[in-house]
């Protein structure tokens, strides 16, 4: 079953339906959801979001919780779920900023004072809201927009980026960097979680393209952008409010723990305000503005609540409520791998009326789990969810009980975070900067060659950066950055210089044909070989039982794409009637379970 499909059953529910109109019904409704257990809590959640869109803000206990938190949605609800993190490390310790948290913090902000913007989901926890942020008017103000058909003054563009602290650079990879090459700009803005590539034709903006930093490749394209700088240092004397109130009056609250909220945020800002005191050394000259401007405490946090709808969803209340619904509900059990208990439970459950789900978002696993209880039992009719959530749960209103894959094996279930670009992901521009001129290089098309360097060339009235390369009797091909894919740096015998090839000729086609009918033969021979043992008479080993199968999915962890095609491969072999001829290989500093628990 589709997660969507899954979330149907419970928007088609009285109770749910009654919690979206209490939160409709008016900004100051209190509504107490008590007694979801596991993953429940999300699923309601998620129903409620479905029948009455609107922003929704989640506030966790803390920063772990709410990232499983944030997967339990986005696998139910199918679409993207914002993140608002806290930036620093430790309160006016400026150069201990997480980068990427600041990137996560700016696009909320985006996001969200974008005119007409569809409805958002936001998690967050009580460190990130102690953190205030730039008032609308502040982040208008600084933000720097373009749109296709526009005319963009390169230089103006380049001046306002510098202002604001973004460092130019050949090639962009993280927040806060900006490349120039002839009529290409490229921008990784902190609004958005890839850069922005703009086209200009002459001076005015042809095409708007975000793309992957590692790969270059154009991911998507738009009709405009927002530029908005880092807002945690470039704008540290802007006007300052609490997230809160940067929100529209029609959003929605849900607190875990309203009373952890405040006490947390108060404790942040009493650690901000000992930070500020020490590196002042108490005097009146303040060269950073004090935690007063920058943080929130308890009594400003409850006051920029008062005018939201809240809803509580924990195992603690505080607000006095206006509703209040109780979900009769528990957490999935625990059947220590034993699967005769767990099929017993399942048979228990139907007995009494229960629908049964297990739940996974690895296609493998569910057939793996549909496999075993065909061998163990007839009688257990299991419904399979493709879905990925936290902790399951047995639901005694609809008669529902999902349970994880991971808990049944008691494996380690890590929640999936967005990826972070940095430095060390860009491997191939990075290797294009430790080139130095002179070093050997391998065109792919004309043969062994010395890099010159990168420059800047005339390409259709456009300035474009090249990467000069210098053949044989000093002949020269420029390559365009975007052929970079075609270069790869020289590899041979250990220090003898190649032999460089030389423009026009055939050397290096000679070379290449003279290769391809060497491993042809190579081939032809292994084509033999493998024929013979093809035609010798083998073991073939039985299919998987269901003992196999539990074996296999009560590893700790999830195997690797690799890592299952590799044990796909090795049974497929062992079940044939004819010898295996596989080697199965792992660097050796990581250890790579057995593919298979039988004789090779």
């Amino acid at each position: 079953m589709r997660a969507q499909d899954f979330l149907n059953l419970y928007c088609a529910e009285g109770v749910i339906k009654t919690v979206a109109a209490g939160i409709s019904a008016s900004n100051s409704s209190r509504i107490h959801v008590k007694g979801a257990a596991g993953s429940l809590d999300a699923v309601i959640a998620a129903a409620v979001f479905t029948l009455e869109p609107r922003d929704f803000i989640f506030i966790m206990q803390e920063k772990e919780e709410a990232a499983y938190f944030q997967n339990d949605l986005q696998s139910l609800l199918g679409r993207e779920v914002l993140m608002l993190p806290m930036s620093y490390r430790r309160p006016y310790e400026y150069d201990e900023t997480e980068n990427a948290n600041v990137l996560m913090r700016a696009e909320v902000l985006s996001r969200i004072s974008e005119p007409g913007h569809a409805p958002l989901i936001v998690v967050t926890y009580p460190e990130a809201l102690g953190e205030k942020v730039v008032s609308r008017k502040s982040l208008s103000a600084n933000t720097f927009g373009v749109a296709i058909g526009e005319k963009l003054d390169v230089d103006f563009l380049e001046e306002f980026l510098r202002s604001y602290g973004f460092e130019r650079t050949d090639f962009v990879y993280e927040a806060g960097q900006y490349a120039v090459r002839g009529g290409i700009i490229d921008v990784f803005s902190f609004a958005h979680e890839l850069p922005y590539r703009i086209e200009l034709f002459g001076n005015e903006v042809e095409s708007i393209r975000t793309f992957d930093p590692v790969s270059q490749i154009s991911v998507g394209e738009f009709p405009k952008l927002s530029i908005v700088p880092n807002l945690q240092s470039t704008t540290l004397h802007a006007e300052r409010q609490s997230f809160f109130s940067f929100l529209s009056p029609d959003s929605v609250l849900w607190f875990k723990d309203f009373q952890l909220t405040g006490d947390v945020i108060q404790k942040c800002f009493d650690t901000a305000a000992e930070s500020f005191s020490r590196i002042t050394g108490g005097g009146k000259t303040q060269i950073v503005s004090g935690p007063e401007v920058l943080f929130d405490d308890r009594n400003s946090f409850h006051c920029t609540v008062e005018s939201f709808p809240c809803v509580e969803f924990g195992s603690r209340f505080y607000l006095p409520a206006t509703q209040s619904f109780q979900f009769t509900s528990g957490g999935q059990p625990s059947f220590n791998k034993n699967f005769e208990l767990l099929t017993s439970d399942l048979e228990r459950l139907q007995q009494e009326g229960y629908r049964t789900f297990i739940a996974s978002d690895l296609p493998h696993q569910l057939d793996k789990l549909k496999s075993i209880f065909a061998e163990i039992s007839t009688t257990v009719k299991v419904e399979t969810l493709e879905c990925s959530l936290r902790a399951g749960f047995q639901d005694s209103d609809l008669k529902i009980a999902c349970y994880t894959d991971h808990q049944i094996f008691e494996r380690f279930h890590r929640y999936k975070a967005r990826e972070k670009f940095s430095k060390s992901k860009a491997l191939t521009l990075r290797e294009l900067q430790t080139l130095q001129p002179g070093d050997f290089v391998t065109h792919i098309d004309y043969g062994i060659a010395k890099f010159a360097g990168l420059e800047k060339k005339i390409v259709r009235d456009r300035e474009q950066e090249s990467i000069r390369l210098v053949f044989k009797d000093d002949d020269i091909l420029y390559v365009s950055i975007h052929s970079l894919h075609k270069i790869s740096r020289y590899t041979g015998k250990d220090g003898a210089p190649p032999s460089i090839s030389k423009l026009g000729s055939q050397e290096w086609a000679t070379k290449k044909s003279r290769v391809k009918k060497r491993v042809k033969d190579i081939a032809k021979e292994l084509i033999e070989l493998y024929a013979k043992r093809k035609s010798a008479p083998g073991y073939a080993y039985s299919p998987d039982s269901y003992l196999q199968a539990e074996l296999e999915t009560s590893f700790m962890y999830e195997d690797t794409p690799d890592q299952a095609r590799a044990t796909a491969d090795v049974k497929r072999d062992l079940e044939a009637p004819h010898p295996m001829d596989r080697l199965v290989c792992g660097v050796s500093f990581i250890q790579i379970p057995n593919p298979r628990s039988r004789p090779l």
